[in-house]
């Protein structure tokens, strides 16, 4: 039995080595950890059972017979992030590059299998060269099976994947299908097609910073939700980001130990809207204010900074934040903003995440570059987000919430629950100078008529109260109060249920 459990140890020993002692240092002089040391930051300590650890591909072709390491390029098991089960598989570039084989494959469709049936996050940590050349059409297959199951668990189990090298080829759609991607700064890519592939076929001449490194991916494509500056900071965050997030679509809302008081009000509040309407204010304060003692993890941060998107609690419960940001842009709607919200809307229902939306929006941006690059449809996919939506939605309009902007952003009329205004709020089809100039154009040249009915249309309409008339408004607040209504809301809300009609799916405006 020694014997026996000698030789244990020592094929453990040599699995935790992964390609060796040479390739490890390598990756650490490249500013990376391990595939496990980076388990070992993400988890509890000690909380990690691993799965899988000797399994081998079965590849003949090209000499693999002769190379054979226990794991096969990706560590794979469960453990837990604060006391929460977590399914994890981590990428080792050690081992052949970190390429998905055949058997690399199974290893991940297993423990997606496991999450699934257990209805628990998964985690992947990416940092691998693409499919493994030498097994062609296998490894395919393994990538179609990875696929088909990111998408069974697309709206059941949170799907979070963390970039930490590169990412390449058939590897990048895996991510692609999860909730949230995130990437390390100067050390990850992505890119369906390298730079040599890039150079050979269109001509261009790139680096892989420039074709997919997170600078390009947080800030262009959207694809990527946020960056850190390595890897240790990037697992910190996950282990943050998780305790955000339910277990699976029917577990209940993690519910954190609060000391900050719901009833908390903060006058500074009263002075937060500029008496110039034209002039910005920072709406993060708003939004820092109102939430659990400050504590926002915010989404896309870098991306359509008209928009803010993130997490925050309320009464300890997680809540997601939609915000128009008037220091930029002015806050208003453009393609890009519209895409960013939507998706996080989506995400927040699929999970039973309240839904809580700071108006300032002075309508969709113009111009033709939006025009032709899908405004409408874009647009048409938050619209069709919010109304869609059935978790608790509630809206507080600060300033301007003009034309069909103010429709889109979660109002009383595409379901929002309980729709709340400060005293500054101006609801109206548009601003008062646009509107006179078109109700009164046979007027334009005479100042003084003109002055006189910009100051009629404002008294009219550069309030909340036209709104609240009619019902669209549930009731004007004091913004001091804004953290205390909303904690009431949501307490409403809490056992709220709708009934909608059968449907296989919906078809958003994609």
């Amino acid at each position: 039995m020694k014997e026996v459990l000698a030789e244990l140890e020592q094929r453990r020993e040599t699995a935790r080595m992964g390609g060796g002692q040479r390739r490890i240092d390598s990756q650490h002089k490249k500013g990376k950890l391990t595939a496990r040391e980076r388990i070992e930051v993400l988890l509890d300590e000690g909380s990690f059972e691993e799965f899988d650890m000797f399994k081998q591909h079965r590849c003949t072709d090209f000499g693999m017979e002769e190379q054979h390491i226990p794991g096969d390029g990706v560590v794979t098991g469960w453990g837990t992030v604060n006391g929460r089960t977590v399914y994890v598989f981590s990428k080792d570039f050690t081992v052949f590059g970190g390429s998905l084989s055949e058997t690399h494959a199974e290893k991940i469709t297993k423990l997606q299998d496991m999450a699934l049936r257990n209805r628990a996050p998964i985690i992947g940590l990416f940092d691998a060269g693409g499919a493994r050349i030498q097994e062609g059409v296998a490894a395919l297959g393994g990538y179609g099976e990875v696929f088909h199951r990111n998408v069974l668990a697309s709206g059941v189990i949170p799907q979070i994947s963390l970039i930490m090298g590169p990412c390449a080829g058939g590897d990048v759609y895996s991510p692609a299908m999860t909730d949230f991607i995130f990437m390390v700064r100067d050390t990850s890519y992505m890119f369906v097609t390298g730079p040599d592939v890039v150079k050979t076929v269109t001509n261009e001449t790139v680096t892989a910073e420039e074709l997919g490194g997170a600078s390009i991916h947080t800030t262009k494509s959207s694809i990527a939700d946020g960056a850190f500056d390595n890897d240790v900071e990037a697992l910190l965050e996950m282990r943050r980001l998780i305790d955000f997030l339910p277990m699976n679509n029917q577990a209940e809302l993690p519910e954190l130990t609060n000391y900050d008081d719901p009833e908390r009000i903060d006058t500074s509040l009263d002075t937060l809207i500029p008496d110039n309407p034209n002039k910005p204010y920072d709406m993060m304060e708003l939004v820092s204010k109102t939430v659990d003692e400050g504590d926002f993890f915010e989404i896309q941060g870098s991306f359509a900074k008209n928009i803010i998107t993130g997490f925050g609690r309320m009464e300890g419960r997680t809540v997601g934040i939609i915000a128009n940001q008037p220091m930029v842009l002015a806050g208003v709607l453009d393609a890009d903003a519209s895409r960013k919200a939507a998706r996080f809307v989506r995400f927040c229902d699929c999970f039973s995440i309240p839904i809580v939306t700071f108006v300032d929006v002075p309508g969709f941006l113009p111009g033709t570059s939006q025009e032709y690059g899908g405004l409408i449809k874009h647009g048409a996919k938050l619209l069709f987000a919010y109304a869609e939506a059935t978790v608790p939605k509630i809206t507080v309009i600060t300033r301007k919430a003009y034309g069909g902007a103010y429709d889109v952003m979660s109002s009383k009329h595409i379901r929002g629950d309980v729709n709340y205004a400060w005293p500054s709020a101006e609801i109206a089809v548009m601003g008062a100078k646009g509107a006179v100039e078109i109700l009164y154009r046979s007027e334009l040249d005479d100042r003084e008529k003109i002055a006189k009915r910009t100051k009629d249309y404002e008294d009219r309409f550069a309030n909340p109260f036209v709104a609240a008339e009619r019902g669209y408004i549930d009731d004007v607040i004091r913004p001091h109060s804004t953290r205390r209504r909303i904690a009431k809301a949501l307490a409403l809300l809490r056992s709220k249920q709708v009934e909608i009609p059968w449907r296989k799916h919906d078809n958003i405006p994609l």
